[in-house]
């Protein structure tokens, strides 16, 4: 590794210590840049990469709430602004149990490669907290959100931070924190993406996570000499980002067999009947295991992370960090993968996706094959400024474009550097380009 980049990510791991998952994601990061920093010496006198490697700004606040027992709770909220050189900082809020500073700091500074990627005005954060849903009554969780809220608003705005949704946080949640925000800031402004379509949202929205994923991957196939037309499809998860990822990839032609949720999942050789997992997921929030009791032929396992052992030629880990390890990926090579796209926020652990790479399977990563979330947000974003309601049909066909324009910039810059097949090195390439020229433009700020 250059030996300046060397120097940076060993200050960043002991001035950060226990935080595995910000280590990760920096080490992932900067051992791609190291190329760019050879080639060009005197980034280093400008201290760019140490200004990128440090949030701007970190806020962390408790959350003190009163469930339905009367008790009160106490749980920690986050929000990592963490560079806001390209655009106002934009990233989703997080409510899970494992929240915490090192996966907020991850999230964050992976946003901030992603948003550059999109092409749209946006600079990168994240936020969350350690608050877990699952289990939780309506008024819980809208006291619950009413509580972040009230702290987290005098930290956001239009212009300044714009959150939206992320694991845990769906259409329910940003209505509470959205409707919260309205009233004690006492103005109706795009604070908040993934709203209702009722109260300034966008058509597509929902979607476009998961058709963007497939989108690129798509477009990822067919640039070397394949299609998803055929293929058999596992995906993680089943929410937002795994539905929609299977929609598209059913409609492009592709054959999803398996999906799963945090206790297990379903394989179907049949084919998932999308209409029952939208059902069991979006209308009843259940868990997936219920796919059984509808579909006799399909089975469950109570292990999720056996999914991967499902033979398939496309993977698409839509669930959580980390989900795919070493184990895994060596099973789906053995089983004849082709390509993998993540869904999610750094799903592959680097020695899986070393593993990938080694070989020869065409890997997307997340910051580029799952883009298309926050790009639709920036869409949203303009309509609000606009005073504008654009079609599903018009926010799909912004939504491809700009999932197209991700991989020729990917797969452009991984050539460029002698690469053609590592996207991973194409995808952090791209990204910093334009968040490099926005930095030395404002000058040591």
């Amino acid at each position: 590794m250059n030996a300046y980049a060397q120097r940076v990510l060993d200050e960043l791991k002991a001035k950060n210590p226990n935080e595995p998952e910000f280590h990760q994601a920096a080490t992932e990061i900067i051992e791609s840049l190291s190329l760019v920093f050879d080639k060009h010496p005197e980034f280093e006198s400008k201290g760019l990469l140490e200004m990128i490697v440090e949030p701007e700004r970190v806020v962390s606040f408790r959350v003190p709430w009163v469930d339905d027992n009367g008790k009160v709770q106490v749980n920690k909220g986050y929000r990592v602004q963490f560079n806001s050189a390209i655009g106002p900082y934009k990233g989703g809020i997080r409510f899970h149990p494992s929240v915490n500073l090192s996966i907020m700091k991850f999230l964050g500074f992976e946003q901030i490669f992603k948003n550059s990627l999109t092409g749209t005005p946006i600079g990168g954060g994240k936020g969350g907290c350690n608050f877990d849903p699952k289990g939780k009554s309506d008024n819980e969780i809208m006291r619950f959100c009413q509580a972040f809220m009230s702290e987290l608003y005098r930290h956001i705005g239009a212009d300044t931070d714009v959150p939206a949704g992320d694991i845990g946080v769906g259409a329910r949640e940003i209505g509470y924190m959205f409707g919260y925000y309205k009233k004690i800031a006492n103005e109706h402004v795009g604070v908040l993406t993934g709203r209702g379509l009722a109260y300034g949202g966008s058509l597509a929205r929902k979607e476009a996570t998961g058709y963007g994923l497939v989108y690129l991957v798509s477009e990822m196939l067919t640039h070397f000499g394949n299609t998803l037309k055929g293929q058999t499809v596992v995906i993680s998860g089943s929410g937002n980002v795994s539905i929609y990822a299977a929609e598209k990839t059913m409609q492009l032609g592709g054959k999803v067999v398996a999906m799963s949720d945090s206790n297990g999942y379903i394989y179907d050789a049949d084919g998932i009947d999308l209409a029952l997992v939208k059902e069991i997921k979006e209308v009843k929030r259940g868990r997936i295991s219920e796919y059984v009791q509808t579909r006799k032929n399909a089975k469950y396992v109570a292990k999720h992370t056996d999914i991967w052992t499902i033979p398939c030629q496309v993977a698409l880990p839509c669930a959580t960090q980390n989900e795919l390890d070493v184990d895994a990926a060596k099973a789906l090579v053995k089983n004849g993968v082709i390509a993998v796209g993540e869904g999610a926020n750094m799903p592959t652990t680097l020695e899986a996706t070393k593993v990938f790479l080694d070989a020869g399977v065409l890997f997307a990563p997340g910051k580029a094959a799952n883009a298309g979330g926050v790009a639709t947000s920036a869409l949203e974003m303009a309509q609000s400024s606009q005073r504008m309601f654009w079609s599903f049909e018009e926010v799909d066909q912004k939504l491809h474009g700009i999932m197209v324009n991700i991989f020729k910039n990917i797969s452009c810059a991984a050539a460029e550097y002698g690469q053609p097949k590592n996207l991973v090195l194409g995808a952090n390439i791209a990204g910093f380009k334009k968040l490099s020229e926005a930095m030395l433009a404002h000058g040591v700020c």
